[in-house]
């Protein structure tokens, strides 16, 4: 069993996998170690990875890419319009005011969601690994941004159920990265902890992380990001360059056609790869548009004036991180650059002028989160044995509680779960409510979330119960924030007591709602860690009633269980149409295979096997169905492939039977006279009447043998023979069970002579004996 790692890209997707011998990476169908994260819709059926990104330019209304940019997101949010903008296939909004796609697809229109779409991506990574390791596989994790939200996190985990996976952990991207990077390291100093900067530069986003190592220990201390920065910002910068200068040299607008708008955006892109390791660097793409061949030409300088502004905004984040870690630049021993779009030389000057030292590249640019989500799924399971190594991740946004009464908070710092808080964590409230009430989780501060985030996260219902003495009764509230970095209450309980709290209401914080409304003895809130429940328990006095209540969870903006169903069964309907067209291309290439092999045959190897009519009508049969398959067969059934085939079988098999036999019938006639030969050899040592009895067989067997033959090479190949070689085998197999009997009785039955010299034998050894 394996377990595996998913870096789900905005531009390619990395599969890790964790084997017996290590950390591996496994290539796609194209032998590629990096796979498309596109989805594309043909007429028939879908082209997913590297067969989407084939078809993306021929069919870019029905071609999705950079998915993960729509997850979680609502349709009216204006980096999402902004994103829309650019992509080819037509969108709207949803009822809930999210992202609907629209797809032409078996000549309708259809409608899915990103998650459904994002669910094809990971199904499709999924049949990867499972062809590469042959082997079914479930469990894994998968790496995502840190500035991902609570509806984006479960979105991810629905696509990966939709898909047939099981995601131990959602993990950060720069966490996966810090793990790859320091559970491997050995020289990290004992004297203290060793602080690392993992700056994470991708095709759309930044993100920027500062990690604590020690030895068997990694903790992260922050998080920051810029959700819009990004590689393909910069490839966006060569592409407005480019669409002036043609407008200009050419008198063509790129943005009017979207084939064109894509076909010079892939070679922006190659061209930002070529300038990081030149100082300049042509373009030409022949038939761009309006049959017309276009060069262009670029220095580096030129381009790194161009991009000014985006290098200056990769410092804000990277000051953020630092600043929220509570370190000084000299405190860092190391900073690692990573990312599909970190390789930009001038990316690594900023960083140095910032940080004071040159970024260090000792990880995988590309495969480093896989690679690390791929260690962190070995060390959930059961499965692998990884030494201990502790994980903290750092929770980037603050996420607060309300009750009914107000806000549940901590005195120290006012929320349940501040900014920088550890993860997971679980945390236990014990509320005095006497009937059903209603708890909100929500982001503390919209200033640390992605610009048009939404503040609410989900709403719970405790209940329902009553209780007819409120003054005795607690509520006891589980809430957890998971290895997913998704909050959620994990249970409620009801305890009832008879007896004081002996702790009285010293550990007992009345919140604004309590103050503002309430006298102090209706409402009170406690938040307490898991550690401290056992206590609680044994200094309150003796419960007489405990009692689990339902809790109702609903997420804002979350799928439904419903709608959840329908997105599995629809994946499914999806699946199956893709296998059926596969069949049916496997039959259609089976057929016209024949075809031509058959062709080539009749002119080769069944030339003297065949009649001049037999070849004249077979000839005639091919070139039919030939014209058929690239006239009216071109897009027919497989029931209808199959039928043209058999027919044709029928013409073809008699000829190629003869063919086959001609080989089979000398063998088995050597293998018949060489039996004849050894049974006639071993009939030396049998008594006259058996051994008379075996050569009879054999000489019948022989002269019936010559006979078939003899009439067999009178006639011409091109007839069906009178003398098979299954015939002959079925005449070898009669010779030898018949002299195996003859001989079998001979040996079971002993002679009346022998028998008498062995009792006289006998008689003379027991005189002997007297």
């Amino acid at each position: 069993m394996s377990v595996l790692g998913f870096d789900i890209g905005n531009e390619n997707c990395v599969i890790g996998v964790v084997k017996q011998r290590g950390i591996d990476v496994l290539l796609n169908d194209e032998s590629n170690r990096e796979t498309p994260a596109v989805v594309s819709f043909g007429e028939k059926q879908r082209f997913l990875g590297a067969a989407g990104a084939a078809s993306a330019t021929m069919n870019p209304k029905s071609t999705i890419s950079q998915v993960k940019r729509l997850i979680g997101r609502k349709f009216r949010d204006p980096s999402v319009q902004q994103d829309l903008r650019s992509f080819p296939f037509q969108t709207s909004e949803g009822p809930d005011g999210g992202i609907l796609i629209h797809l032409q697809y078996l000549g309708e229109t259809h409608t899915f969601t990103p998650v459904q779409i994002l669910a094809m991506l990971l199904a499709h990574l999924k049949q990867i690994a499972e062809k590469n390791l042959e082997a079914a596989v479930s469990d894994c994790v998968i790496g995502i941004p840190c500035y991902f939200t609570d509806l984006q996190r479960r979105d991810f985990l629905h696509a990966a159920e939709i898909a047939g996976l099981k995601p131990l952990r959602l993990m950060h991207d720069c966490t996966a990265t810090a793990l790859g990077y320091g559970i491997y390291k050995t020289d990290f100093p004992k004297s203290g902890p060793s602080h690392v900067v993992f700056v994470d530069i991708g095709q759309c986003d930044t993100q920027v992380a500062v990690a604590s190592f020690e030895p068997g220990h990694m903790k992260i201390l922050s998080h920051a990001f810029d959700s819009n920065l990004g590689g393909r910002d910069f490839d966006e910068v060569l592409f407005r360059y480019f669409a002036s200068q043609f407008t200009e040299k050419y008198n063509i607008d790129v943005y009017s056609n979207t084939r064109a708008s894509i076909r010079l955006r892939q070679a922006c892109e190659k061209l930002k790869k070529v300038l990081s390791a030149n100082p300049e660097a042509p373009l030409t793409i022949e038939c761009l548009m309006d049959e017309k061949d276009v060069k262009g030409f670029i220095k580096r300088e030129d381009f790194e004036k161009l991009s000014s502004d985006l290098l200056e905004r990769i410092r804000i984040p990277c000051r953020k991180a630092l600043e929220d870690s509570g370190l000084t630049v000299d405190k860092i021993h190391v900073v690692e650059l990573v990312g599909s779009g970190s390789r930009i030389p001038s990316i690594a000057r900023v960083l140095a002028s910032l940080f004071g030292r040159e970024p260090s590249r000792t990880v995988n640019a590309s495969e480093c989160v896989a690679r690390g989500c791929a260690l962190q799924c070995a060390m959930l399971s059961p499965v692998f044995r990884v030494r201990e190594y502790e994980v903290q991740d750092a929770l980037p946004f603050s996420i607060g509680f309300l009750s009914n009464e107000g806000p549940i908070s901590t005195p120290s710092n006012g929320v349940l779960y501040p900014r920088g808080h550890p993860f997971p964590s679980l945390k236990i409230l014990t509320l005095h409510r006497h009937s059903t009430f209603h708890l909100e989780a929500f982001y503390a501060n919209l200033n640390e979330l992605p610009p048009g985030t939404s503040p609410k996260i989900s709403s719970f219902t405790i209940g329902p119960f009553q209780v007819s003495h409120p003054e005795i009764v607690k509520i006891k509230v589980k809430v957890q924030l998971n290895l997913h970095g998704i909050v959620t209450v994990e249970s409620a309980r009801l305890i009832e007591n008879h007896r004081y709290d002996s702790r009285g209401s010293a550990h007992v914080t009345s919140d604004k709602m309590e103050i503002d409304n309430h006298t102090s003895s209706d409402v009170a809130n406690d938040v307490e860690d898991s550690h401290s429940a056992a206590a609680d328990e044994t200094k309150t006095g003796k419960a007489i009633r405990r009692q689990d209540l339902p809790v109702t969870e609903n997420v804002y903006g979350g799928m439904t269980k419903e709608e959840l169903s329908q997105a599995q069964e629809k994946e499914l309907q999806l699946v199956q149409q893709d296998i059926k067209v596969e069949q049916t291309k496997d039959k259609k290439n089976l057929l016209e295979s024949y075809v031509y092999e058959t062709r080539n045959k009749l002119l080769n190897t069944y030339r003297s096997f065949a009649s001049e009519l037999e070849k004249e009508g077979i000839s005639r049969n091919l070139q039919q169905t030939e014209e058929w398959l690239y006239e009216d067969g071109v897009d027919e059934s497989e029931k209808v492939y199959t039928e043209k085939l058999e027919d044709l079988k029928k013409l073809v098999d008699p000829i190629e039977n003869r063919y086959k036999d001609e080989e089979s019938r000398v063998e088995a006639t050597r293998g018949l006279f060489n039996r004849i030969v050894e049974y006639r050899m071993a009939v030396g040592s049998l008594p006259a009447t058996e051994r008379d009895a075996v050569i009879s067989e054999c000489n019948k067997a022989e002269q019936w043998l010559r006979e078939k033959t003899q009439q067999q090479d009178s006639l011409p190949k091109n007839t069906d023979p009178i003398l098979w070689s299954s015939e002959i085998k079925r005449k070898g197999d009669a010779l030898d069970a018949m002299c195996k009997h003859i001989m079998r009785s001979k040996v079971s039955a002993p002679r009346p002579e022998d028998s008498m010299e062995s009792d006289h034998r006998n008689k003379q050894d027991d005189m002997r004996a007297d």
